[in-house]
């Protein structure tokens, strides 16, 4: 028998003290926006939403790959109707988005034009919106590009249905172009979606040419201003990250400068690779698994980990 049921409602002692944790978890707010020099008036939601963020690129996605994307019910006479219809409703969540990064950038200065900033977060998802035929075709490069580079891939549909490589490139191609139309923070939750689900980190600010396969692609790490050729291959576990951090006059790390890597067009990176600071692959070099590179590799060049260690200590 349950005692405790038995009781007067108003008799109970209450398991939780909710009332005293809400309060804590308040007041806790309210220092972290002060010394964020947040505003504390009552309002609406100041930051994009990750949630909003990912059903966009959901809906994205069955726009750009409607037949094998979207929904599992769309018939092909009915294509048009619902790439168009689609994309109505997923432009104007994105530009709701899009409108509170440009707040939230301006959120410190004393009169914000918000007639300004509405027209300029028009002007990005309109930009967006035109560039969504040449982002199809990046992909399709992408696509192609990993059937050819993997004997196990049956047809090209596989390969869009099931290769983390290539949903982390949907992310990351819609990712770098509202990276390059000024909305840095939306970019970023993108790559971030993606990274969670694959594994793959590639930030939105690097560069990255058409036909790159992403082999496998778990704890692959690509670092913002790295630049990438065409036919690019990368195995599992390749980073091309930064080798040193200048700083300012307060010992702040300087940003935005170029500190990784530059791969040429058709250069394989094997799995495990390091490769770190703004060094140079050259056109057709190939990368050997768990190899560790500081320097410029020549075009055609082929890099083992014997080799990579007797460069170094002759260096």
């Amino acid at each position: 028998m349950n005692v405790l049921a038995l009781r007067p409602i108003e008799a109970r002692m209450p398991l939780f003290e909710i009332n005293r944790v809400v309060a804590e978890l308040a007041a806790e707010r309210q220092r972290w926006r002060e010394a964020q020099q947040r505003s504390t008036e009552p309002g609406g939601r100041e930051l994009p939403s990750r949630d909003a963020l990912a059903q966009v690129i959901d809906d994205l996605r069955g726009v750009l790959f409607p037949m094998r994307l979207g929904p599992a019910d769309l018939r092909q006479e009915s294509e048009d109707f619902y790439v168009g219809h689609t994309l109505d409703t997923v432009l104007h969540a994105l530009l709701t988005q899009v409108r509170l990064e440009l707040s939230y950038g301006s959120r410190h200065l004393d009169k914000p034009n918000h007639a300004a900033l509405e027209d300029h977060a028009v002007q990005i998802v309109r930009d967006f919106s035109l560039s969504l035929p040449s982002i199809r075709a990046l992909l399709d490069s992408d696509v192609v590009a990993a059937f050819e580079g993997d004997p196990a891939a049956r047809n090209v549909d596989e390969v869009l249905l099931c290769y983390p490589g290539i949903l982390a490139m949907i992310h990351h191609r819609l990712a770098h172009r509202l990276y390059e139309l000024g909305v840095p923070l939306l970019a970023r939750i993108m790559a971030e979606l993606a990274h969670g689900q694959t594994g793959i980190d590639i930030h939105p600010g690097a560069r990255i040419g058409a036909g790159l396969f992403i082999d496998h692609g778990t704890g692959v790490v690509i670092g913002e201003t790295a630049v990438i050729g065409e036919r690019v291959r990368i195995y599992q576990a390749v980073t091309l990250g930064a080798k040193s951090f200048p700083t300012d006059d307060s010992g702040n790390p300087r940003k935005g400068l170029p500190r990784h890597p530059v791969v040429e067009d058709e250069v394989v990176i094997y799995a495990g690779a390091t490769v770190l600071g703004r060094v140079t692959l050259g056109r057709g070099a190939t990368i050997g698994g768990n190899v560790w590179l500081t320097h410029d590799v020549a075009p055609g060049a082929h890099i083992t980990q014997a080799r990579s260690l007797h460069d170094a200590v002759k260096a």
